[in-house]
C-alpha cells in the first residue's frame, strides 16, 4: 500500500473513534452552537458593534468551532503514542507520516462539519451575509487553511504531552485564545493592554478576513496576515510534530 492509502485507512480509523466518542462530537459540533445561542440571546444586546450582532459574531464563532474540537485531537494523538499503537503500526510497516496525517485530515473534516452546522443555525437566527459565491469560496479556503494549521499544532501538542489527560489540557490555550481577539467584540472596545494583545495576536486577522469576505469587502492586509499566520503555524506544527514523533516512536 502507498502512503496515501495508509493515510486513508488512518482517516477511516479516526472517524470511527470520533463516532464512538459522543463527548468529542459535542465539543466539536454542539458546543459552538450553544455558544452562538448564548452570545446572541444573552449578550448580543449588550454589545454595540454597528451591525446586527449575529452578523458580527458568526465569523468569530466559526473560528471557535475550529478550536473546540482540538482537545479531542490532542488526546487521540497522545493515546496512540502512549498506549503502544504506534509500535504495532511499525511492526505492520505502516507509513509513519500516515498516522499523523490521518489525525490532521480528520480534524479538518470535523471542523467543516461543525462550521456547516453553525452556519445553518446562524441563518435560522437571521444571519444576513453579503458575500458572493467567490467570497464564500474564499471563506472555505480560510477555514480549511486554519483547520490544517490548527490540526498540525494540536498534533504536536498531543505528541509532546506525557499522558492523554495532559494532552487535552495542552490544547486549552488554543480554545481560549479566540476569546481574547475580535471574535466576540471589536478589539477597539477593549481596555488598554488587552486591546493591543487582541489586535496583534494571530486569530484576529483570520477572523477579520472571514468577516470581510462574508461582508463582500475583504481587506487585503488582513488577508495577507491571515494566510501568513496560518502558514507559519502549520509549518511550526508540522516540524515540531515530525521531530517529536521521530524521537518518541
Amino acid at each position: 500500500m502507498s502512503a496515501k492509502s495508509h493515510s486513508l485507512v488512518m482517516l477511516r480509523r479516526n472517524f470511527r473513534h470520533i463516532a464512538r466518542n459522543p463527548t468529542s462530537v459535542f465539543n466539536a459540533v454542539l458546543m459552538p452552537i450553544i455558544l452562538m445561542l448564548m452570545f446572541v440571546y444573552m449578550f448580543g444586546d449588550a454589545f454595540d458593534v454597528g451591525v446586527d450582532y449575529i452578523d458580527y459574531a458568526t465569523p468569530g464563532l466559526m473560528l471557535l468551532a475550529v478550536c473546540y474540537g482540538l482537545g479531542a485531537t490532542a488526546t487521540s494523538v497522545n493515546s496512540d503514542m502512549t498506549k503502544g499503537i504506534i509500535n504495532r503500526f511499525k511492526v505492520m510497516d505502516v507509513s509513519r507520516g500516515a498516522v499523523l496525517t490521518g489525525h490532521v485530515v480528520a480534524s479538518v473534516l470535523t471542523n467543516v462539519v461543525a462550521i456547516a452546522a453553525l452556519l445553518g443555525v446562524a441563518f435560522l437566527l437571521g444571519f444576513n451575509p453579503s458575500a458572493s459565491a467567490l467570497d464564500w469560496l474564499g471563506v472555505a479556503g480560510v477555514v480549511v487553511l486554519l483547520g490544517f494549521a490548527a490540526g498540525w499544532i494540536t498534533v504536536a501538542l498531543g505528541l509532546s504531552a506525557k499522558s492523554p489527560e495532559t494532552a487535552g489540557l495542552a490544547a486549552v490555550p488554543l480554545v481560549m485564545l479566540p476569546f481574547f481577539s475580535s471574535a466576540i467584540v471589536p478589539a477597539e472596545k477593549m481596555g488598554p493592554g488587552l486591546r493591543q494583545f487582541a489586535e496583534y495576536q494571530p486569530f484576529t486577522p483570520i477572523i477579520e478576513t472571514m468577516r470581510g469576505l462574508i461582508n463582500g469587502a475583504p481587506d487585503s492586509t488582513d488577508v495577507i496576515l491571515a494566510v501568513s499566520w496560518c502558514v507559519v503555524i502549520a509549518l511550526v506544527g508540522y516540524l515540531w510534530a515530525r521531530a517529536t514523533f521521530m524521537k518518541r516512536a
